[in-house]
């Protein structure tokens, strides 16, 4: 079973959501809240796999609400729901530690099939819309640090390939295929990769990629 805590201000929207989850036997709405304090309050209280977070709410917006749930270390994961005109805010959601976003007006499979892969570890960013928002907002991204840096070097070079691969949108078969690999290796080297630069998924993986060069926007 999946716990999902909704976080919006719009009452239809939180009744819209809940009423599709409930239509999935694994996954169950454990509460809604109304803006990003009370969102960070439930989270720790309630502890659901996933948070649906809302970016542009009263308060606390949606933004800070998942940079204080990931820096509490919980096991919660944020899944950020956003429309097509607030890809900025999006992408500052990413940087705060979500582990993906989708639209709006995502099918209701979409939804629910992003749900399932967050609270799984995945990310559920489409490889092109990742590389959309990081090409948009490629001239905010600030120097290295020699964190990174070290991180960087940790990494072997079959790795660094892979990780290039990962930020350049290449799923795990794709890569397999690329540098003839089994895909079980693949996944390996993917685990290796996010335990070397503190990574909790791809999406901040190819955040990190783009930080330090290892791929420019197009």
């Amino acid at each position: 079973m999946t716990t999902v805590l909704i976080v919006d201000d719009q009452a239809l929207q939180r009744l819209g959501f809940s009423m599709l989850l409930e239509q999935h036997p694994d996954l169950t709405v454990v509460g809604e809240a109304t803006h990003g304090a009370e969102a960070v309050r439930m989270t720790a209280e309630l502890r659901p796999d996933v948070v649906l977070m809302d970016v542009r709410m009263p308060g606390m917006d949606g933004i800070e609400a998942t940079r204080r749930i990931v820096e509490s270390g919980g096991r919660s994961r944020v899944l950020v729901l956003t429309t097509f005109d607030l890809d900025e805010y999006a992408y500052a959601a990413l940087r705060a530690g979500a582990s993906g976003f989708l639209l709006k007006d995502a099918l209701p499979d979409e939804l629910t099939a992003g749900i399932r892969a967050v609270a799984s570890g995945d990310a559920v960013i489409a490889p092109g819309l990742t590389r959309k928002l990081i090409d948009a907002f490629s001239a905010h991204l600030p120097g290295t640090t020699p964190a990174q840096d070290r991180q960087l070097t940790a990494l072997t070079t079959r790795e660094r390939e892979v990780l290039t691969a990962i930020a350049t949108g290449w799923s795990n078969a794709e890569i397999a295929d690329r540098f003839s690999l089994a895909e079980s290796t693949v996944k390996s080297h993917v685990s290796h990769i996010l335990a070397k630069i503190g990574a909790r998924d791809r999406v901040q993986a190819v955040i990190f990629a783009y930080d330090m060069g290892l791929v420019r926007p197009a």
